[in-house]
């Protein structure tokens, strides 16, 4: 007991005399100390959305430990890599996403680990580190050919350099970030500390980035779902003394440094290199984490240059309260700033990086409170900032939405015609859930673009001016466009069209008429009313009954309600 009791005191200190220090490999460091990966989160403010987001992954969701020790379906569990010297031979590259590919050469050993063997046709993750020169490489579905590489996608780090890929660039990674940052190794499991956050994938993912994140990789824009980069956290009241001291280890860092969304996949599936020393059952254990265990953090504040990974680590963190607005153009909103770590609560706002804001994005005072500017802007989306006095690199933001209230332009048809109808109602700013309100009645309303609407509903009576008006679901009304309701003409269609009957025998005719409550009809042949021998008889009810000669004969209904609207179809007799 002495003896164990020993080693874990110095384990304690050992993991002592690296804090502050950044995660290493060799003799190279896994990015600097001040890279975000390796910042701690554990006292920056929980984001706005998180109830959203956590629940969206699952609350009821296990933590995974995806990687341990031995095979699975024949490949190593977890992303394997590979540490070379520095005078590691280099191989071409060819990919497949080259615009957004590191050209290399790389140094990846051809017999390096693959992600799920050599036979996966998985992600194939292929990782090696250059230990001489700090540099990494990644590769992702990575084929090794007789003399170079072929993949999706790679991407190439100084281990060194804040650098971020340019924006919208993948990396080997969905979210444009280094995989091997995120690792969990066993190394770090002995050496009492893991100083760096963990890479972790979601089920689903929004069609957006978050810093240091510089790629999405969904096509779903709801904002429930967690973008990529979004950091989340173990939450601090969570009991971890009745786990393993392994997996206290990196249930610290969950609480410490959180873990990063780097990719689509499983629910909390954190990602870490296999090794033959995990005990799989152990990390087992973590599946007693459930999901409602974690919450999103807003590290909006950490970031100096968004270009950098680059993490401020002076403590000062500003939040900006309400998080997010939608506002009407040229409407009024007021914002707080609450600003911790400093005994100086003093910030300037700022619209989109500019002290006070403009005119095309809006203007804001010393005291918060945001003027929409009166026009929307392009983006139609600002970002309303507050500045730390003590520490200027200290920024928290809220993003406020700008939008113009409905406008009709034109509603077609025009005028109405009395009974049913459907409207069609140019303009702009509607939105889904808009609703066409007929003289102050709700009409079955169909959104078809912020341009444009439909509209059925049905007129009772004719009359001359008639309102037209849009509201939509966040309660603006349009503008009143005026309508006339009519009555619509009266018409008369007589079918068949054309009816063939031999001589002295019957066809059928039938009259259809519309927009008039009176239904009757005259019916003549060849403008004769009733019709004649010569050219064969009609009855009121429109039974023809041909002559004794061929011929082609006129069958006409003329209206009784509108003696100048009439119908007509074609009698042709044959012996």
């Amino acid at each position: 007991m002495k003896t164990v009791a020993l080693s874990f005191c110095a384990v304690l200190l050992f993991a002592a005399m690296l804090a502050g220090q950044p995660p290493a490999i060799g003799s190279c460091p896994v990015f600097p100390a001040d890279y975000v990966w390796n910042t701690p989160i554990d006292k920056l403010p929980v984001d706005s959305n998180s109830n959203a987001y956590v629940e969206s992954i699952g609350i009821s969701a296990r933590l995974k430990a995806d990687f341990g020790a031995g095979l699975w379906n024949g490949g190593p569990i977890g992303i394997p890599f590979i540490a070379v010297p520095g005078s590691q031979a280099w191989y071409p590259a060819t990919f497949l996403y080259r615009d957004e590919s590191d050209p290399g050469p790389y140094a990846v050993p051809l017999t390096a680990p693959i992600e799920g063997g050599s036979q996966s046709d998985g992600d194939r993750h292929a990782i090696s580190i250059d230990t001489g020169n700090c540099v990494l490489y990644e590769l992702y579905r990575a084929f090794p050919q007789s003399a170079s590489w072929k993949a999706d996608s790679g991407a190439i780090f100084d281990l060194r350099s804040h650098k971020l890929r340019p924006a919208g660039w993948t990396s080997a990674d969905a979210a444009g970030l280094p995989i091997f940052a995120g690792l969990v190794r066993y190394e770090e499991i002995l050496a009492g500390e893991i100083r760096h956050a963990i890479r972790f994938t979601a089920p689903r993912t929004r069609s957006a980035y978050i810093w240091p994140a510089r790629h999405k990789a969904s096509s779903l824009t709801g904002s429930q779902y967690p973008p990529m980069g979004q950091r989340f956290r173990l939450k601090a009241g969570v009991d971890i003394s009745k786990f393993s001291a392994t997996n206290q280890v990196i249930l610290r860092a969950l609480k410490k440094y959180g873990m990063i969304l780097a990719d689509n996949g499983s629910a909390w599936y954190m990602s870490g290199a296999p090794d033959s020393r995990w005990n799989n059952d152990d990390l087992h254990q973590l599946g007693n984490v459930l999901g409602s265990a974690f919450e999103a953090v807003d590290e909006s504040s950490l970031m100096i240059d968004a270009n950098s990974a680059q993490a401020r680590q002076s403590g000062v963190a500003v939040t900006v309260g309400p998080a997010s607005a939608t506002l009407l153009t040229g409407a009024f909103a007021g914002f707080t700033a609450t600003v911790s770590g400093a005994a100086n609560p003093s910030v300037t706002w700022l619209v989109n990086g500019v002290a006070g804001g403009s005119a095309a994005l809006g203007w804001i005072d010393a005291n918060g409170t945001y003027q929409a500017p009166l026009a929307v802007p392009s983006p139609s989306t600002v970002r309303v900032q507050a500045r730390s006095a003590a520490d200027p690199g200290a920024v928290g933001g809220a993003d406020v939405t700008i939008v113009a209230p409905p406008a009709i332009a034109s509603v077609s048809p025009s005028p109405i015609p009395v009974g049913s109808f459907t409207l069609t109602i140019n303009g702009a700013g509607f939105q889904k859930g808009a609703v066409v309100r007929l003289n102050g009645v709700a009409l079955a309303t169909t959104f078809v673009s912020a341009a444009r609407l439909t509209a059925a509903g049905k007129a009772a009576a004719a009359n001359p001016s008639v309102p037209v008006s849009v509201k939509n679901p966040d309660g603006n009304v349009s503008n009143t466009v005026t309508v006339a309701v009519v009555n619509a003409p009266v018409t008369v269609s007589v079918t068949p069209t054309s009816a063939t009957v031999k001589v002295r025998r019957t066809a059928q005719f039938t009259a259809a008429v519309r927009n008039t409550s009176n239904k009757a009809v005259v019916w003549k042949v060849n403008g004769v009313t009733g019709g004649s021998a010569a050219t064969g008889t009609i009855t009121s009810g429109g039974l023809y009954t041909a002559p004794g000669t061929a011929g082609t004969f006129r069958i006409t209904a003329v209206s009784k309600a509108a003696p100048s609207v009439s119908g007509s179809a074609t009698a042709v007799v044959k012996r």
